[in-house]
């Protein structure tokens, strides 16, 4: 048997639908690989007994031999984050609040992947409803980094990273408030994208708001990637914000000549932000590769002040979270079943007033004009993806960044919060690995609703440097 799993999404996917393999085939590899390194870094969860999976696999080849035209994802082996609801596999949040939920159906998201033919076969690990960039939790534990397994995955889509890096899987999907895929992906040296909030259904409480929180496609690579954001997004009309109605086939249109294209280079935010020495030359260095490919890469300046827009983010998402938890914190027995980072969080947005929610709003709306005035200017912004490298994973937070204070649980990642409170699209590359062997990545930022344009010069970066073919030990 051919090594199945050192294949490209696209190239597993094409052998299955030409039959010069069985989706039974890629599912024992798929058991196999997963026997061997999963017990190690702990990224698949709630996985499936072995005889069930391998009976979806035969379905799937079943309907290939009937004659039935292949979806896009037809016969992948594929694991859902665990945030994400999936009819018949547990999903717990990672909280033991909800240790023993089975979903009776799929999240809308969930569904298009079934949709698409993937085989669901299990869960990839989060931190406690995905609060922090830590995956770690007390009914599963921590997932270790795929290059360093003494070190933090990142999070909280940290179970999909590990898995896409170790070769677990081909394809994973994750989710971003603070981070949750842009960072994980920089940890384990895959792609992440956060798109436009709207270009992928998720449920929410308010279906008329657009979430700071969006779902996103992670892979090894950019057309991967673009592949499996084709058959997540598209209008819901249970949904009223979500867009567009007739999504394109990303995968298909990735090659463009972006010559003269400028991308604006933030760094630190003009030293608003500490960052552990070794991080801005890696970014710098992988936009430097860009430039023999008639790219302008310049020092920009963010025009606003960052601490307002940390303040905008973290107000938001505490009240949120407040909204979310409330009932919870108010029961004695399970409020003590929620960590104290987010009992914490919950008792921030409890004390906000609806002055200070407004407040908040008003900060984002001002600092998303000021974004479209630097597009203006640029095509693209470049940021790190984080501020640190990834940390040993029995440490739950860093508590200071080359010196500096954190004061919560989350600021350490600061340096998201731009792109998540304005609404724009960012994909994590990856930038390399410092002395140690720790990976680490920038995030390519574009405008509004430009997914496209974002995957485009991902695809070029990935072409100029070859950071993506640099696999775990």
């Amino acid at each position: 048997m051919p090594d199945l799993l050192g294949l490209t999404a696209r190239e597993l996917l094409a052998a299955i639908a030409e039959k010069r393999v069985s989706a039974v085939e890629v599912m024992k590899a798929t058991y196999q690989r997963l026997a061997l390194v999963n017990p190690r870094l702990n990224a698949v969860v709630s996985l499936l007994p072995e005889a069930e999976a391998l009976a979806l696999a035969r379905a799937a080849d079943e309907k290939l031999a009937a004659g039935e035209k292949p979806g896009a994802l037809h016969g992948l082996p594929f694991a859902v984050k665990d945030l994400e609801e999936t009819a018949g596999i547990r999903t717990t949040y990672g909280s033991p609040l909800y240790a023993e939920n089975i979903p009776e159906a799929d999240s809308p998201m969930v569904a298009r992947l079934r949709q698409a033919g993937a085989l669901i076969i299990g869960k990839t690990n989060v931190p406690e409803f995905g609060f922090g960039s830590q995956t770690y939790n007390p009914l599963f534990g921590a997932t270790r980094n795929a290059y360093k397994p003494e070190m933090t995955a990142g999070g909280s889509s940290g179970g999909a990273a590990v898995a896409l890096a170790a070769r677990m899987l081909a394809l994973a999907d994750g989710s971003d408030h603070g981070g949750s895929l842009r960072n994980p992906a920089a940890f384990n040296n895959v792609f992440g994208l956060r798109p436009s909030p709207g270009l992928i259904p998720d449920p929410s409480p308010d279906a008329f708001s657009l979430s700071l929180a969006t779902l996103g496609p992670m892979a090894r690579n950019v057309p991967d990637l673009a592949l499996l954001l084709s058959v997540q997004a598209g209008a819901d009309p249970a949904i009223p914000v979500t867009w567009p109605e007739k999504p394109c086939a990303y995968h298909e249109l990735l090659q463009a000549d972006l010559t003269g294209a400028r991308i604006g280079w933030l760094g630190d935010l003009g030293g608003a932000l500490p960052m552990e020495p070794g991080i801005l030359a890696l970014c710098e260095a992988g936009l430097q590769a860009l430039q023999p490919r008639g790219l302008v890469v310049e020092a920009a300046s963010l025009g606003f002040d960052a601490e307002r827009i940390w303040e905008s983010w973290a107000g938001l998402r505490a009240w949120s979270i407040a909204h979310r938890f409330n009932d919870v914190i108010r029961d004695p027995y399970r409020r003590d079943l929620l960590k104290s980072e987010a009992q914490w969080e919950v008792e921030q947005g409890l004390r906000l007033s609806g002055l200070d929610v407004a407040r908040h709003i008003e900060t984002r709306t001002l600092w998303m004009q000021q974004a479209l005035h630097l597009f203006a200017r640029y095509d693209y912004l470049a940021l790190p993806s984080a501020q640190l490298f990834p940390f040993p994973v029995e440490t739950h937070w860093p508590r200071a960044i080359n010196g500096v204070a954190m004061d919560s649980y989350h600021r350490w990642m600061q340096v998201v919060t731009p792109v998540t409170l304005a609404g724009l699209p960012a994909l994590n590359v990856p930038v390399g690995f410092n002395a140690q062997g720790l990976p680490m990545g920038m995030q390519l930022i574009g405008r509004p609703r430009d997914e496209l344009g974002v995957l485009r010069l991902g695809q070029a970066y990935d072409e100029a440097t070859g950071w993506s073919a640099h696999a775990p030990g």
